[in-house]
């Protein structure tokens, strides 16, 4: 599980990022914190494990931005992800400068808040678990996706790249295997209902054969296996 701080003055705007964290599989809020003090005394100085920050620029009695040397100072591996009003050239330049990993600039919407999670924890994963790189994982951590392949894929509102690339590596690692909706979600460990949506958009694409099964409660049961002339298609989506 991923632990994830907010730190924001406003409690309603912090209630509703802890919701939304709670919305996104593999995600939980440890905690948070109405003052950089309070920040810096969770991320600094206790045992508290964090391995996110979703962090304001525009507090009462702080700039949100002043955390981000510290942590640097500190070599704490936590990253942060901005969220905030402040849409100036400036605040984003300091912001990136420092790493942050994403920026989000209020209001947005929820869709976006996943992508900015998901897309990080899509790159955590490659980084903690591979000792050598070639170009495309290079690729994938600057840019997210595969430049090329950027325009073939426009999904339906709701969808994200993040996600649907976690289903298709899944997929292109069991090639012959039927499956449900279940079983993938399960395997994968995203939501019965988010995997449903994906694997619909699959299925209309021509990437999935679609075959329904009547168990003895006589409840349709709907299994899919990819389709072998379209594997190629899937692939674009792998990467």
């Amino acid at each position: 599980m991923i632990n994830v701080l907010i730190v924001d003055d406003d409690a309603m705007v912090a209630e509703l990022n802890r919701c939304y964290v709670g919305q996104i599989d593999g995600f939980t809020c440890c905690g948070t914190a109405s003052t950089l003090q309070q920040a810096k005394d969770l991320v600094l100085n206790s045992a508290l494990p964090i391995d996110l920050i979703l962090l304001d620029v525009y507090m009462q009695q702080d700039n949100g931005l002043d955390l981000l040397p510290e942590l640097r100072n500190a070599r704490r591996p936590v990253d942060v992800i901005v969220i905030s009003s402040a849409a100036d050239a400036e605040t984003i330049k300091k912001s990136l400068n420092y790493g942050v990993v994403d920026y989000l600039i209020k209001p947005f919407q929820f869709s976006r808040f996943e992508e900015a999670l998901t897309g990080w924890q899509q790159k955590k994963t490659l980084m903690d678990n591979q000792q050598y790189y070639e170009q495309s994982d290079v690729d994938r951590l600057i840019h997210g996706s595969n430049p090329a392949a950027a325009d073939n894929k426009k999904l339906p509102k709701g969808l994200t790249l993040q996600t649907l690339r976690t289903l298709c590596q899944w997929i292109d690692a069991h090639p012959t295997m039927e499956f449900s909706t279940d079983e993938l979600a399960t395997s994968v460990n995203i939501s019965r209902v988010s995997c449903r949506k994906y694997l619909i958009w699959l299925a209309q694409m021509n990437i999935l054969f679609t075959s329904i099964h009547y168990g003895v409660t006589g409840r349709p049961v709907y299994r899919y296996r990819l389709q072998a002339d379209h594997y190629s298609l899937l692939k674009q989506y792998c990467q």
